[in-house]
């Protein structure tokens, strides 16, 4: 019983929903009672996800909003599961982009980074990443990243840094770190070497040119064919496969190097493809990775012709020294053409690499780096995979991965930067004693003299492998580490797979004997209407900012999650986002007219038990879609299927709740008791409610803001309130089937208005051709759905007869095998009658011969379950009827 005197009325919602008003309010609050962190109790599952750290330099973009939301998604449903709740954010000191980002800085000083020299230069790029690695996440607050920013990493802060290097060390010692020769990928603009993934392959249209090499001794001339003429300064030997029938008679032979004049062999080797170009191919082991491999096996001289900065050296000859590698390019073929040795010049589109931070081609260069060896630490990560202990969403990623790890390459992880985590290799010149250690060793154990510590500083992804974990506390026991390592999910995008996702595996087997996560969830990229990647050159990247300010955090996350499909691109266009506006605005409304209605806030004290409180019948249905509702979304969140969960409180709050029942509400509210508004409001609220908590995830910002106003005083917060549970036996079959038909029938009848333009004003009659045993007339006999029907139809009278006679000038309507007529005299345009019901004929038409097609199809008959076949053979029969019963009164009505 409600005790009046203990409430007051102040709960009410302003008439137009101003996000502005509402977020920066209650991301302060949340932030304030400490919500982010992981609750302290022990009886519970924790749930952990760790950001992927976006760089230091980044700034808020679309994919930012789309990863980051679904991380929120993931870790507010989970907290409202009462979850022990973790979501760790950082960023990444992104060695390569960080640093070209400071270059140019000083450089428009008229400074380079050596007039600083290493200290002061580090020392300048820390200040510039201090004053910038939080912008990100101040801006990502504004989405309503629900994050613990207590525990903020950063890939170079203390704790980091000491796992990074404990991990050299470790794999170091194992023999798993080595230091080699070998071609690797060169950005002559960071001047530093780069990994296979951290470059970028763009089709060109370049040219291909055929050089004709002397035979020694000879008037004959091997012709090769080459897409880097500047190259082949730096030649040591022709190739051609040894089953080449056409050049067998030169192998062994020797050729004069035009321009250099040096001799250079001829070598067989299989690896020589005798379909491109002319079967001959020239060497340069120190320029070109297959030619190096050729150069191994053939023992052959590597010439490094070219500077870090891609210019060329002494060894390409006097006149290149200093020379830029393209204009060395064209005075080669310049020369060769002088010396009659070019033989023809084509167009050529091949595939060239570029450096994925600099934007500019790369060079193929032989230099001394230092390698993980990654075969022994893929074949574990290859195994948890196939066994199931980490999960792919969608699972077609898990043949990219296997495609990986099966044919890994050892990781270049060196970088002739000064910005990352040092290599920790310290030499003595004067012994030859070198080693990796913990601690920064300055006079040699072995001989006592000063020592000396590598230059090279780690690729950015070997702090990055180690996120999960060294984020936790590794390599202490802390507790942390104890309670929310493994974690459970992680969200990325699938161009990242071996850069991130592959190698976290494999560090965290190889260090922590633990997978680092369960679940791995591949965003799409998101993408404009025309299909193309958004970027700022294209101009077609909006400001998530500005749409925020424009439309709300709620209604960004919302829209863009309503176009996110599992795994796919998303073409976003910001009309998008009315959708996620709309509907912010449709639960504000509905929210306001149940607050405009309450007369006594201890409606919000009532705890409502469905299965004990007198329901009236779309009471009961309300709660039965509510419950199937709640069913599907967890079965989706299960599945990770974001865009479908969007989609379930979308069309059942929209259309079930709001259209449907609100109205049906109305009723009950202006013409009943006062203890029967009351009843009813109690349900209004209990729906709300669980309505507010199953948005919060998507929406968290509208919902805690209506939450607030209908809560009690004694509950929680909808943060931290419990995750909505209906029983699901309240589920009543019958009652959901009963108002498919009567939705059907209240739809049926406001078509005919609709179509006919018959004024709202104007009341119609319902004849019904029936008896008891038909659905239609059931529903009927019901009073309170008849007097739905009458309310949100317009209907004032309903007529039953199992013998009518079909009413001369009359609506026909045809709903679950029975006959509705709708007198239209005085009412409607008959001509206009007479298309609707010839437009109805030829559709059910289309629909018969469609069904009918199938069951023509002995394949279809034969191949197709059963009970799809018989569904078919139902809907043959019904529609069979249907346009009998149509065509009949067409005729009636008209001929």
């Amino acid at each position: 019983m409600l005790i009046k005197e203990r409430y007051i009325v102040t709960a009410q919602l302003d008439k137009v929903y101003d996000p502005k008003n509402v977020e920066k309010k209650w991301y302060r609050h949340w932030q304030e009672k400490g919500y982010f962190q992981p609750a302290k109790k022990n009886d519970t599952d924790s749930f952990v996800i760790t950001i992927p750290p976006p760089n230091v330099t980044g700034i808020l973009t679309m994919g930012h909003v789309l990863n980051n939301t679904l991380q929120d998604i993931l870790v507010r449903h989970a907290r409202m599961q009462g979850k022990k709740t973790l979501w760790l954010p950082g960023t990444d000191h992104a060695g390569i982009a960080t640093q070209n980002v400071v270059e140019k800085m000083i450089r428009k000083e008229g400074k380079s980074r050596y007039d600083y020299g290493r200290e002061k230069f580090v020392e300048l790029v820390w200040d510039w990443a201090n004053r910038h690695k939080s912008i990100i996440f101040n801006q990502l607050e504004e989405l309503g990243s629900s994050f613990d920013r207590t525990r903020e990493r950063f890939t170079l802060d203390d704790g980091l840094s000491h796992a990074v290097r404990k991990v050299f060390v470790e794999l170091y010692q194992k023999g798993l770190i080595y230091r080699g020769r070998r071609i690797i990928n060169w950005c002559p603009v960071s001047q530093t070497a780069l990994s296979n993934e951290e470059v970028i392959y763009k089709e060109k249209q370049g040219q291909l040119w055929y050089f004709k090499y002397p035979v020694k001794g000879s008037s004959e001339f091997v012709i090769i064919a080459t897409t880097r003429p500047e190259t082949m300064l730096g030649d040591t030997a022709v190739a051609v496969n040894p089953n080449d029938k056409r050049y067998q008679h030169l192998v062994g032979k020797i050729l004069i190097l035009p321009i250099q004049n040096r001799e250079i062999p001829v070598i067989a080797d299989d690896f020589v493809d005798p379909e491109f170009g002319t079967g001959c191919v020239k060497v340069t082991p120190a320029h070109d990775p297959n030619d190096y491999g050729m150069g191994e096996r053939h023992n052959l001289p590597q010439i490094n012709i070219m500077n870090t900065n891609a210019t060329l050296n002494e060894e390409a000859g006097e006149e290149f020294v200093g020379m830029d590698r393209f204009e060395a390019r064209k005075l080669v073929v310049k020369k060769m053409e002088t010396l009659g040795l070019l033989e023809k010049i084509e167009n050529h589109v091949h595939k060239v690499g570029f450096s994925e931070r600099a934007d500019v081609m790369i060079e193929p260069y032989l230099s001394s780096q230092w390698f993980v060896k990654m075969a022994p630490l893929a074949k574990p990560a290859l195994e948890v995979v196939e066994k199931g202990e980490i999960n792919f969403y969608p699972e077609r990623w898990v043949k990219t991965y296997n495609h990986w790890l099966t044919n890994i390459q050892d990781w270049c992880i060196s970088r002739q930067l000064w910005w990352g985590h040092r290599i920790p290799v310290f030499y003595c010149d004067a012994c030859g004693w070198m080693d990796a250690t913990m601690e920064d060793i300055h006079v040699c154990p072995t001989c006592g003299a000063e020592t000396r510590q590598d230059t090279d500083v780690l690729d950015t992804w070997f702090s990055s492998w180690l996120w999960p974990f060294s984020t936790m506390g590794w390599p202490h026991q802390t507790d942390d580490f104890k309670n929310f390592f493994p974690t459970d999910d992680l969200v990325t995008a699938p161009d990242i797979i071996f850069f991130w996702v592959a190698r976290m595996i494999m560090a965290s087997l190889e260090f922590t004997g633990k997978v680092p996560f369960k679940n791995v969830y591949f965003t799409g990229i998101i993408r404009d209407e025309l299909g193309r990647k958004m970027s700022k050159s294209l101009g077609n990247s909006p400001d998530p900012l500005v749409l925020i300010d424009n439309y709300g955090a709620d209604a960004l996350r919302f829209g863009v999650m309503l176009i996110a499909p599992q795994g796919q691109d998303i073409m976003f266009a910001e009309k998008r986002l009315e959708v996620g506006r709309n509907f912010m605005n449709k639960v504000w409304n509905a929210s306001r007219f149940i607050l405009m209605n309450v007369e006594d806030d201890g409606i919000f004290a009532e705890k409502l038990d469905p299965r004990s409180a007198n329901l009236t019948l779309a009471d009961k249905w309300i709660i039965g879609k509510l419950s199937q509702t709640i069913v599907r979304i967890e079965k989706h969140f299960a599945g990770y299927r974001f865009d479908e969960i969007a989609r379930d409180i979308y069309d059942f709050v929209w259309s079930d709740f709001c259209d449907w029942y609100i109205e049906m509400m109305k009723d009950r509210l202006y013409k009943n008791t006062p203890e029967g508004k009351v009843e009813t409001l109690k349900i209004a609220v209990f729906m709300l409610k669980n309505i507010l908590k199953l948005l919060h995830p998507y929406a968290p910002f509208i919902s805690e803001e209506i939450y607030q106003k209908i809560k009690d005083s004694t509950e929680p917060d909808l943060i931290v309130s419990s995750w909505p549970e209906i029983d699901p036996s309240l589920t009543n079959d019958e009652i959901v089937n009963e108002f498919i038909t009567l939705q059907e029938i209240i739809t049926s009848i406001r078509t005919v208005r609709a179509e006919l333009n018959v004024a709202p004003s104007k009341k119609l009659k319902l004849l019904v051709k029936g008896d008891d045993s038909k659905r239609v007339v059931k529903i009927l006999n019901i009073p309170e759905l008849a007097l739905n029907i009458k309310s949100l139809a317009g209907v004032e009278d309903i007529a039953i007869d199992a013998d009518l006679a079909k009413p001369k000038a009359s609506s026909a309507l045809v709903i679950d095998n029975t006959e509705l007529f709708v007198p239209l005299e005085g009412l409607i345009d008959l001509d206009a009658e007479k298309a609707r019901l010839e437009k109805e004929i030829n559709g059910l038409k289309g629909r018969l011969q469609a069904v009918q097609g199938k069951l023509k199809n002995h394949n279809f008959v034969k191949r197709a379950p059963k009970e799809v076949v018989e569904n078919e053979r139902y809907k043959e029969t019904k529609y069979k009827a249907e346009l009998k019963k149509l065509e009949d009164n067409f005729k009636a009505m008209f001929e």
